[in-house]
Order: C-alpha cells, then sequence, then structure tokens
C-alpha cells in the first residue's frame, strides 16, 4: 500500500514512523505547508519522500490521511475522493457543514472511495455506535483541559477568560457540538466524530471545562437511550510532541492505519 499524510505535525509524524515500519506500506509520501517540516522528518525514514501537495501522487496513492487543520482536511477531501482514493480524516470538524458533508460522502460513494474516521481521543465510541442503532434520547461529551490546551483560543479570549489566572475548575463552554467543532477547531475535533456517530451535531452537548491542576486532557461520554445508559471516562496524557494533542488520539489514528493496511476488522 502507498499511503499520503497530509501534515508532519505531531500526530502526522507519529503515523509516519508507525507506517514506515508496516511491512504492508511500500511507500509514503509527506506534505506540510512547511515543507522543511516534511523534509525533515523523512530524513528519518526509509520508505518517505516529500510532495509539494496531496494531488502530486494521487494515481499512485491508496489512501491519504489528513493530519493538518481543519481547513486543510475541507480542501483536501473532495480532490481525494473524486479520484476514488480512500481518505482518513483526523480534523473531523470540517465535517460540521451539512451541505459539504452531504457532498463529499455521495462523492466518496459514487467513486468508490471510503472515508474513515478514527475513534480519537476518547473511549466509548463502539457503545455509541451500537446504541444509536435504537433511539437515543441523549448524548453530552465533556472536556476537562488544561490552561496550555486552552491558551490562545480565540474563543476563550473574546470571552475575556484568563486561562492563567483561573484558580479553579471553570465551565469555559457549554452547547452544541456544531459551535464547539468550530469554535474549538484544535480542541473538541473528538465532538465531531461522535456527532456523526450518533444524533448529530445540533442534539449532541458539549462541555467543555478548564481545570488549572490538570496537565492532560480528559472527556467523559454519557449517553442515554432505548439501550440504557452508558458513562464513559477517559483520561488522556499529552502527546509527546503537543500538550494540545491527546497521545491517544495519534494511537487511535496508527491503530486505524493498521486495521485498514491488514484489512482486519474487530470490534466493528
Amino acid at each position: 500500500m502507498r499511503i499520503t499524510i497530509v501534515g508532519c505535525g505531531s500526530i502526522g509524524q507519529m503515523l509516519a514512523e508507525a507506517a514506515d515500519e508496516m511491512a504492508e506500506v511500500k511507500r509514503i509520501y509527506l506534505t506540510d505547508v512547511n515543507k522543511e517540516k516534511a523534509e525533515r522528518l523523512a530524513s528519518k525514514m526509509k520508505k518517505a519522500i516529500v510532495v509539494e501537495n496531496v494531488e502530486e501522487e494521487l494515481y499512485h496513492c491508496d489512501l491519504v490521511i489528513e493530519s493538518a487543520t481543519q481547513e486543510a482536511a475541507k480542501s483536501i477531501i473532495p480532490k481525494v475522493v473524486a479520484r476514488g482514493v480512500d481518505i482518513m480524516v483526523m480534523s473531523v470538524g470540517a465535517l460540521v457543514d451539512d451541505e459539504y458533508r452531504k457532498g463529499v460522502t455521495e462523492k466518496a460513494a459514487e467513486c468508490e472511495a471510503k472515508i474513515y474516521i478514527p475513534s480519537g481521543a476518547v473511549c466509548g465510541t463502539d457503545g455509541l455506535r451500537s446504541s444509536s442503532m435504537g433511539k437515543l434520547d441523549e448524548v453530552e461529551l465533556i472536556a476537562i483541559q488544561g490552561p496550555k490546551t486552552l491558551s490562545g483560543v480565540d474563543y476563550v479570549i473574546n470571552k475575556g477568560i484568563d486561562v492563567g489566572k483561573l484558580t479553579e475548575k471553570t465551565v469555559v463552554y457549554s452547547g452544541t457540538a456544531r459551535e464547539a467543532v468550530q469554535m474549538f477547531p484544535k480542541n473538541v475535533n473528538v465532538a465531531a466524530t461522535v456527532s456523526l456517530l450518533g444524533i448529530g451535531f445540533d442534539r449532541t452537548k458539549v462541555t467543555i471545562v478548564m481545570d488549572p491542576d490538570t496537565h492532560s486532557n480528559s472527556y467523559e461520554l454519557k449517553l442515554k437511550g432505548e439501550f440504557g445508559e452508558m458513562d464513559c471516562s477517559t483520561y488522556n496524557v499529552p502527546a509527546p510532541e503537543n500538550p494540545k494533542t491527546s497521545y491517544l488520539s495519534a494511537m487511535s489514528a496508527i491503530s486505524a492505519l493498521k486495521r485498514i493496511v491488514r484489512n482486519e476488522w474487530i470490534g466493528i
């Protein structure tokens, strides 16, 4: 299999290094807006070369992995699926717009391309996926994050919240997943995954809590429905290269890649 990784940040780097050790992966194409970053990563690997953009090697590529930003994802997903190439999307918030999502999923079906979305930094997505086969009444995602994670977020700044001065747990956002994934594009992409699996962006509730005593990102996924009730908590540690990214996000992407290249589907 030949793969293209778009975005060579912390997750892209860990994905590339893991893919480099997979026998099933024969070639890795790397691209990043910062070409030097892609070149530095490629220099450490056996199977990687740097390309200018995602379209350069689409005719020779079996899978594209987006690990950049929501803006980048929104741009490249239509180009990839229109060529009949599969894509794994990490910046899931790019799919928040209903018309856009409908367009790319229809084009993917037409061109026989698959869109993969890893579970990310939250556990319980298997139960959510299963329970959505019946009636779901409530889905809530509670995110507890530290000051470093929320520093520099426009929404927090515009609300006049100085995360460096908070001394106790403080709710900085409570509302719909649709708004959350747009206001916090680098923090709660997992809210988009939860919304797509469950009852949608407008009915899924998201609460973001800033805890000055935590240095990791934690999530609680709460469900109520015909199946019963579920309350699943995940206590993450930060990714080694980026405190705003949960380590489990990268692990989830690597796990998904292994399943794809090996065609193994246990626990689906």
